[in-house]
C-alpha cells in the first residue's frame, strides 16, 4: 500500500485529495483558498467516511507557504504519521503546449519546459510550478508527475486544431487549439464505456464538461478528435463568465467604443464580465438565473444562449464523427442542474436522444439517464480529475 497526493494548484487556491493506492479509497481531502490573500482558509476533511473536519483562517502568501501547512496539518491531524508516507505526488497542469501528449514524470527539465509554456497559461502555469517546486523539495524521494490538461487533446487533427490564419504563426509562436478539462472528459469517456459494457475503441462519444468553465470534446475510439475550448479556455461555448466563441472583429471594434488601449482589458471582460453574467446582468450562477428568469427576461435569454450553443457543438460534432453512441454529462451544471439536462437533451430528438425524467431527477449519480429506447444514450458521469491524476502516477511507478 501506498499514499499519492493529487495537487491541484490555482493562482490564488491549492486543492489537494489523499489516496491509499491500489486500493484507490481517498484518506483525505480538502484546500487552501485565498493564497496571497488576507485571511487564507485552510479546510480539511478527513477520517471514516470523511466525517472529521478541519478549518482554519491565517495568512498564506504563496504556494510554498500553502505546501508547507498543507504536509504540516496531514501530520498534526494525525492523517499521517509521517509525511514519507506519500510516495507519490500528481500535479495538475493547465498548459502542456505540443510537448507533452501525455502525463509526465517531472524532473529539472519538465519545470523549466512548464516555465516556458507559462505564456500560455499566465494565471495557472507559474502556481503550479511553483506547489511542484514546494513538493518536491520537502518530498524528494516521492514520485512526482504532471498531469497536463491539455495533453488528451493532442490526439486531435491539423484539421480540427489549426485557425485559418498564416501557417507560420502556428510555426513560430504555436497559435493554435489546444483545448482543456483534458482530464475530465479522459475520465468519464472512459468511465462511460465501462457502464455501457463496451470497450472505449468502438465508441463515439461526446462529453459535456458544464460548470463556470465548460467545454464539449468529440472522443472517437477513446481518442479526442475535437473539442470546444481553443487556444485559451475562453473559446467555445458560453459560460459563466466568458464569452466563448467571438468575432475577432468585434473585439477590435469594442475597443475602440470602449476607450480600451490594453488588449488585456478587453480580455479581463471577455473572460470574467460576459458569458450568462453579461447576458442575464444577474450573475454568473445558473441557479441564480432559474430563480429570476420568470421576472427577467435576460434571465431566460442567458438560459437559452447556453443551451443553444451547446446544442450546436453538439450538433456539429455527430456530423464530425459520423453518428455518436453516447452523450455524458459531468461537471458543477452537467451533474447538478436536472433541468439544464433535460432542455439539452429536448432539443436533441432528432438524433434520437430522449430523456427519462424519473432517472434524470438525481444530483451527482452515475447513470443512465435516457430511456430504454433511446437511439442515443445519455448518461450522468460525476467525474474525478484526481483520482485519473493518481492512477497516472501508478502506472508510470510501474
Amino acid at each position: 500500500m501506498s499514499k499519492v497526493i493529487a495537487i491541484n494548484a490555482g493562482s490564488s487556491s491549492l486543492k489537494w485529495k489523499l489516496f491509499e493506492m491500489p486500493s484507490e479509497a481517498v484518506i483525505a481531502e480538502g484546500m487552501v483558498d485565498r493564497v496571497g490573500l488576507k485571511d487564507s482558509v485552510f479546510t480539511a476533511k478527513y477520517g471514516p467516511d470523511e466525517k472529521e473536519r478541519f478549518k482554519a483562517t491565517l495568512d498564506i502568501n504563496d504556494q510554498t507557504a500553502a505546501v508547507n501547512m498543507l504536509l504540516k496539518k496531514l501530520i498534526d491531524l494525525k492523517i499521517v504519521a509521517e509525511i514519507t508516507e506519500i510516495t507519490g505526488i500528481g500535479h495538475r497542469v493547465v498548459a502542456g503546449g505540443e510537448i507533452f501528449k501525455e502525463s509526465t514524470v517531472i524532473t529539472a527539465e519538465v519545470m523549466q519546459q512548464i516555465d516556458d509554456l507559462a505564456e500560455y497559461a499566465p494565471l495557472h502555469n507559474p502556481a503550479e510550478l511553483q506547489g511542484i517546486k514546494a513538493f518536491s523539495k520537502l518530498l524528494p524521494d516521492a514520485l512526482s508527475v504532471a498531469v497536463f490538461d491539455t495533453s488528451f487533446h493532442q490526439t486531435m487533427p491539423a484539421v480540427n486544431y489549426l485557425y485559418s490564419i498564416p501557417y507560420e504563426y502556428y510555426e513560430k509562436y504555436g497559435a493554435r487549439k489546444y483545448g482543456a478539462h483534458g482530464t475530465s472528459h479522459r475520465y468519464v469517456a472512459n468511465r462511460a464505456a465501462e457502464i455501457l459494457g463496451k470497450p472505449l475503441s468502438d465508441l463515439k462519444l461526446i462529453t459535456l464538461h458544464l460548470g463556470a468553465g465548460a467545454s464539449i470534446t468529440a472522443i472517437d475510439g477513446g481518442r479526442s478528435v475535437d473539442t470546444s475550448m481553443g487556444f485559451t479556455p475562453l473559446a467555445g461555448v458560453t459560460m459563466s463568465t466568458r464569452s466563448g466563441d467571438i468575432d475577432a472583429s468585434l473585439v477590435a471594434y469594442l475597443m475602440q467604443k470602449l476607450h480600451l488601449s490594453d488588449p488585456e482589458d478587453m480580455i479581463d471582460i471577455l473572460n470574467n464580465k460576459s458569458g450568462i453574467l453579461g447576458i442575464s446582468g444577474v450573475s454568473p450562477d445558473m441557479r441564480d438565473l432559474e430563480k429570476s428568469r420568470d421576472t427577467n427576461p435576460r434571465s431566460q435569454l442567458g438560459i437559452d444562449i447556453f443551451v443553444n450553443r451547446i446544442q450546436k457543438y453538439i450538433g456539429s460534432y455527430i456530423a464530425e464523427m459520423g453518428g455518436i453512441d453516447a452523450l455524458i454529462f459531468t461537471a458543477g451544471i452537467g451533474e447538478n442542474d436536472v433541468l439544464m439536462r433535460k432542455r439539452i437533451i429536448d432539443g436533441l430528438s432528432y438524433f434520437g436522444a430522449e430523456i427519462d425524467d424519473q432517472r434524470n431527477d438525481v444530483h451527482g449519480v452515475e447513470k443512465i439517464i435516457s430511456t430504454d429506447d433511446a437511439k442515443l444514450k445519455v448518461l450522468l458521469v460525476p467525474t474525478d480529475e484526481e483520482l485519473m491524476i493518481v492512477r497516472d502516477v501508478e502506472r508510470l511507478r510501474s
